[in-house]
């Protein structure tokens, strides 16, 4: 039987931090690799996600919406332990990080594009032909979680419109009347599907309020300075504030 630490290939995970003579920057790499973990765990959530509404099993899909959203509060919080560190703490290793930028993170590109969130812009940031290009291309190419409900929707005799069911994926979820109007339906007489509706929006609120953190953190650790790699830094992050993944379900809200 393994042990404990070659199970977890601990040897190798705990030699993957190679900080500088700083004493912040083990804290700063630390953060990150957890983020990137953090992020893999998410897209094998989601694509399990996918699978479950494939096959019409919503009690599953509801669990697995529950552990995506404990998740992703662990991500909000890891940004209170990244606020322990001061402008001047960073300013010491930055130089370090050279066009290293999070900026490039490839998995949370995928979360982004799997949420609706996508633009070809970051597909065309990776060289053609290499491998993480490939991965992009494939989750820009595919539908998105909103694609998936909709056709969850349609399967078990929802009305969902045919430009919902047909559109094209590359662009994110357009808001749709009579989407919106099969919505209200489910809230009004389907509790166990609206609630499902619910974690959607759960999701959608957690994702901007991580998006909010994060932005206040940049803002709070390097001001309006341009961003590592090359980013603009807090202005692009800014950007990225206030956009509902699932336009439809917060349309809704005044309907009731």
């Amino acid at each position: 039987m393994p042990s404990y630490a070659d199970y977890l290939k601990l040897e190798g995970l705990l030699a993957l931090q190679e900080p500088g003579a700083d004493h912040d920057e083990m804290l700063f790499i630390v953060i990150h690799q957890v983020y990137e973990l953090w992020f893999k765990e998410m897209l094998h959530e989601l694509d399990h996600l996918q699978t479950l509404l494939a096959t019409n099993d919503l009690p599953r899909a509801g669990h697995t919406m529950k552990r995506l959203l404990t998740i992703l509060k662990v991500l909000v919080a890891q940004v209170d332990i990244l606020e322990t560190m001061t402008p001047l703490e960073f300013l010491n290793f930055r130089a370090r990080l050279e066009s290293g930028s999070g900026f490039q993170s490839v998995q949370f590109r995928e979360m982004e594009f799997v949420l609706g969130q996508k633009r070809r812009s970051a597909v065309e940031q990776h060289l053609p032909g290499s491998a993480e290009r490939a991965r992009l291309e494939e989750r820009f190419q595919a539908p998105t979680l909103w694609d998936w409900f909709a056709g969850f929707l349609a399967r078990r005799g929802f009305a969902v419109p045919d430009d919902v069911l047909k559109r094209d994926v590359t662009q994110q979820p357009a808001p749709s009347e009579a989407m919106q109007r099969t919505l209200i339906g489910i809230y009004r007489n389907d509790p166990a599907l609206a609630e499902f509706c619910e974690r959607l929006v759960d999701l959608d609120e957690g994702v901007q309020e991580w998006r909010y953190r994060h932005v206040k953190m940049v803002e709070r650790t390097i001001g309006t300075k341009s961003g590592t790699g090359g980013s603009s830094g807090a202005e692009y992050l800014r950007t990225t504030l206030m956009r509902p993944i699932f336009p439809d379900l917060w349309a809704i809200r005044t309907e009731f």
